[in-house]
């Protein structure tokens, strides 16, 4: 039945794609985030609903009148540099045919993600989607962070199965990165008691789920977060004291359990997982050091480790977005992952600077703190988990890309001048 329901629903979607194409990319952010079709057990479960949106968002776009326009920016250009050299190094892997499945994979998501430049024309469906992308993931959140108070902490919060954010560490991670969305979407909605009761409880039981996945990598994160958070907040005593307090009663609800696991990262030697994420961090300095374009996807393996450190047992992963990176793709590679999460910072920090919250119902300075929050919660926990291609960072990116973007066209005496003569600039802020 639960099948049953969700294909109906998701082909019942599929006409108002081909009436509204960004609609097709909230429906896809949808699939992608929350995974419903995991949360069925018949032929549901493994049916390509993704790719039917995509292709039908595809067919939607090109039948449309509507006129699609890239706001190009440097920020951008990296981006696609990146792209293309991620291609280079499947092209150059040490496992080519793996390689090529699993770059298939990341193009896809990239190429969703560089829709979303184009389909997202206005602060009204930027929402729309910024709703989405939260409710999608928080769904697994709040359910996490109920569970682990009903059971003391004494368990581990695990997402959908069969997706990115399956393994506890990960979800962990996105949950960290959209709790600074949801405090933006808690800003935003003024004068709605129950919406923001809703989003304020949310948010609590959000935190509560990462300290219920005990990841240690996420519990370094959300100190990481909570830091950043009071420096952006306008009410810092307040929001001091209240990120002090819902740590220390999340901290001492805990079981002894928690302690002891949280305890280990400051004896990592003696911890096996500490010492295999060192090992795989030499590893991806060999590999990079080894070759230029780095050993492409999918080379991981115990014949490359048997090459790269032989000093290693187990575990064949990176442990860490940036490593990743570097044993995937080179110096190269890294060097223009850093410099696109350092440009889309920077770009975000020149909204905070020259922008001005009472225009817009929107936000769009708050949105922007909020966002530079969730690039911290992303570029700490990631520092331990293998998260590089996931969907969420690069819509995070493409989010502040569109930011950053309006509000360069908004500053620009020209444009100004066309909005005042009537005159359509492709884009619309309201």
């Amino acid at each position: 039945m639960r099948d049953i329901a969700l294909t109906v629903l998701i082909f019942g979607l599929l006409p108002l794609i081909l009436w509204r194409p960004y609609i097709g990319l909230l429906v896809w952010s949808w699939l992608s985030y929350m995974n419903p079709h995991r949360s069925t057990w018949g032929f549901a479960y493994d049916m390509p609903f993704a790719q039917i949106v995509a292709i039908t968002l595809l067919v939607s776009m090109l039948f449309s009148s509507e006129k699609y326009r890239m706001p190009w920016s440097g920020t951008l250009v990296l981006w696609i540099t990146f792209v293309a050299w991620m291609l280079l190094s499947t092209l150059n892997a040490i496992y080519p045919d793996a390689a090529m499945i699993h770059f298939s994979k990341v193009i896809k998501i990239q190429f969703i993600s560089l829709l979303t430049l184009m389909l997202i024309t206005d602060r009204r469906k930027l929402h729309a989607l910024i709703c989405v992308i939260v409710a999608s993931i928080g769904f697994y959140a709040v359910k996490g962070g109920v569970f682990t108070l009903l059971t003391g902490g004494a368990f581990h919060v695990y997402g959908p199965a069969d997706s990115d954010i399956s393994e506890n560490n990960a979800l962990a991670l996105a949950t960290l990165i959209i709790i600074p969305l949801m405090i933006y979407l808690y800003q935003v909605h003024k004068g709605k008691v129950w919406l923001r009761l809703a989003i304020g409880g949310s948010i609590v039981l959000s935190v509560v789920a990462v300290f219920g996945s005990q990841s240690r990598g996420a519990l370094v994160a959300i100190a990481a977060v909570g830091f950043f958070f009071w420096l952006k907040t306008s009410r810092k005593i307040i929001s001091g004291a209240g990120i002090v307090l819902l740590g220390a009663l999340v901290f001492s609800f805990m079981p002894a359990s928690w302690h002891q696991r949280m305890d280990t990262i400051t004896t990592y030697e003696q911890d096996a997982s500490a010492m295999s994420r060192i090992h795989a961090w030499n590893y991806s300095l060999r590999m990079a050091n080894d070759r230029f374009t780095g050993g492409g996807f999918g080379s991981w393996s115990k014949r490359t480790y048997a090459a790269y450190a032989p000093e290693a047992t187990g575990v064949f992963v990176a442990h860490s977005i940036y490593f990743s990176v570097l044993a995937d793709h080179g110096w190269i590679g890294l060097i223009l992952y850093l410099t696109i999460l350092f440009m889309v910072w920077r770009n975000l920090a020149k909204v905070i600077a020259g922008g001005v919250d009472a225009d817009s119902p929107y936000l769009p300075v708050q949105l922007a703190r909020m966002l530079q929050v969730s690039l911290i919660a992303y570029c700490s926990g990631g520092a331990f988990l293998s998260l590089s291609y996931f969907d969420l960072p690069w819509h995070i990116i493409a989010i502040s890309l569109l930011l950053s973007y309006w509000a360069k066209q908004e500053s620009d005496p020209a444009v100004q001048s066309q909005n005042r003569n009537g005159k359509s600039t492709g884009l619309r802020y309201a």
